[in-house]
């Protein structure tokens, strides 16, 4: 049975549809089957996917929608045909986000570089630990030279949740790619944007129970 990576956090514009393409292409390159699971109602990752079937003969990855009711079964389909099922979610924290959660073997939360961010993922973890989960963050979409003020350092450290040492910019070359249906690590497999991404990989491996 295939491993299961949620990406969740209840704050918009965190990059979250993106990081989760990425990933998968990340996955996909280190020769896993991967499978998509959106349970976001915007479909963002489904108008990805669509694009990316219209521009390619063999779009790569098996896709799926559900809501939350159906959360538990998608990923079980999923997971018997995959090596690691992406789910994407609505940025909320309630319970129609909970059977996400459960299904995960890993929750990434990402989060932008900011105090507004940082209180953004308390709903979240909250969720997670009652879930008996585990959670990394990874600090997404940052600026090029964005740094991490000391206080702000300092309330991260002082976090128990795991936090990705990799920091993925907030770089063109991501939107670029969405837009035509691809990831980063297909547009631009020796640039900075798909290094980052594939750092993130190598780094969340171990959690989510994969080979790479």
């Amino acid at each position: 049975m295939g491993r299961v990576l949620t990406l969740a956090q209840q704050k918009g514009g965190s990059g979250k549809t993106t990081l989760a393409v990425s990933l998968a292409a990340a996955a996909a390159r280190s020769g896993l089957r991967v499978a998509l699971l959106d349970t976001d109602p915007q479909g963002s990752l489904g108008r990805w996917f669509m694009t990316r079937r219209d521009a390619l003969s063999d779009p790569g990855f098996v896709f799926s929608t559900a809501s939350a009711w159906g959360v538990a079964y998608e990923c079980d389909k999923l997971r018997a045909a995959a090596d690691l099922v992406v789910v994407d979610t609505p940025p909320k924290v309630d319970a129609d986000l909970r059977p996400a959660l459960r299904a995960a073997d890993l929750v990434l939360v990402p989060m932008s570089v900011s105090r507004l961010d940082l209180w953004a993922v308390s709903g979240v973890l909250d969720l997670v630990a009652r879930e008996e989960r585990t959670a990394t963050l990874v600090l997404n979409r940052a600026a090029p030279r964005a740094r991490l003020n000391a206080e702000l350092t300092a309330e991260l450290a002082g976090m128990t949740t795991a936090r990705a040492e990799t920091i993925v910019r907030n770089r063109v070359a991501f939107a670029e790619s969405l837009g035509r249906g691809l990831s980063v690590i297909e547009t631009a497999p020796s640039g900075p944007a798909s290094a980052e991404v594939m750092s993130l990989w190598a780094e969340l491996t171990p959690a989510i129970g994969v080979a790479q």
